[in-house]
């Protein structure tokens, strides 16, 4: 498995920009980065958002209302409200899905100076997506919905100071503003933030805070987060060594899909490590790891020695798993 992950390229889909947030960098090492968003969808303060119908119709999941209230709020000069149609375009929801409708609506809420908009805006143009790529003029987005107090746009701007796009590298402010977000509680940035002190990038190696971190993000639900953990309570690095909460953040991230994750669960099975030795549990595991990717010449030796009925009972439980994560539609 990959020990070190380092972040940061721009990208959505074909080029990887994901929810926020994700990604960061150590100049050193491969880079394999992300930015995220988008931001969650609220009004400038929850005092507004409970107030504003056009909000509550959003809530409720009745978006065609929250469309034409929003509208009639933005021609008021209502920022969060002109944002809010942007997000209804970009998710598609009540209508069809239009990134440069969004984007214009995005702008729209950037310009009435909603610190959402200007981070949602920032996005699209770090992407290229319903307008044109300009990562200068994401930096320039992010930095002043960052100014506003948003996290994911302290985030991101971060990923970007660190890749050095839309602005010069500067790997100790994009450590600045990936502590924030993470200290605001995000999990992504808690995670990038662990492997920022793992690999020394932005801030001083260690790997007591790599661990703390990289815990932190684990906890809160991140498979990649979890299956790093694991490894470190496993040989012990950074925090005491612990086979058994090790072995159960490899069960978390493995049933949540992480293919590495499934791969060392495997291991854990098939050689009765921490769970009690079960063949066709190690066997399921393996078998999904590798549909995933994930190739062990050992396991593939090992799944090669189970009876016929072992092997047709691993085969049902995989696609029992596959059938229950990704049912059929």
């Amino acid at each position: 498995m990959k020990s070190l992950r380092v972040f940061v390229c721009v990208v959505l889909t074909a080029l990887g920009l994901l929810l926020w947030p994700t990604g960061l960098v150590a100049a050193a090492t491969k880079v394999t980065t992300k930015v995220t968003g988008p931001a969650p969808v609220e009004a400038a303060n929850s005092a507004i958002a409970a107030a504003d119908p056009a909000y509550a119709a959003y809530d409720d999941g009745r978006y065609l209302t929250a469309m034409n209230l929003a509208k009639q709020a933005a021609a008021n000069g209502e920022p969060a409200a002109a944002t809010l149609v942007g997000r209804l375009f970009a998710d598609g929801l009540g209508v069809q899905r239009d990134p440069a409708a969004a984007a214009t609506w995005f702008g729209k809420g950037a310009e009435l100076g909603d610190a959402n908009g200007k981070f949602e805006l920032g996005l699209l143009m770090a992407k290229g997506v319903g307008t044109a790529r300009n990562p200068a003029k994401a930096a320039d987005l992010f930095e002043a919905a960052a100014a506003a107090g948003s996290l994911p746009a302290k985030y991101n701007l971060g990923v970007l100071l660190a890749a050095g796009q839309g602005r010069p590298p500067d790997q100790a402010r994009a450590a600045q503003l990936i502590t924030e977000a993470a200290k605001g509680g995000d999990a992504q940035a808690r995670y990038d933030l662990g492997q920022m002190y793992a690999n020394g990038a932005g801030v001083p190696w260690d790997d007591v805070q790599a661990a703390h971190w990289t815990g932190l993000a684990a906890t809160d639900g991140l498979p990649d987060a979890q299956v790093e953990f694991a490894v470190m309570l496993f040989k012990g690095r950074g925090v005491p060594q612990d086979r058994s909460r090790a072995a159960w953040f490899f069960t978390a991230a493995a049933e949540r899909g992480n293919p590495v994750a499934q791969n060392r669960l495997a291991n854990l099975h098939a050689y009765g490590i921490v769970y009690t030795k079960d063949l066709v549990t190690a066997a399921k595991w393996h078998l999904l790891a590798r549909q995933a990717g994930v190739s062990d010449f050992k396991l593939d030796v090992f799944l090669a020695s189970l009876t016929a009925e072992q092997r047709r009972q691993a085969d049902a439980d995989a696609a029992a798993w596959t059938e229950r994560v990704n049912p059929a539609p």
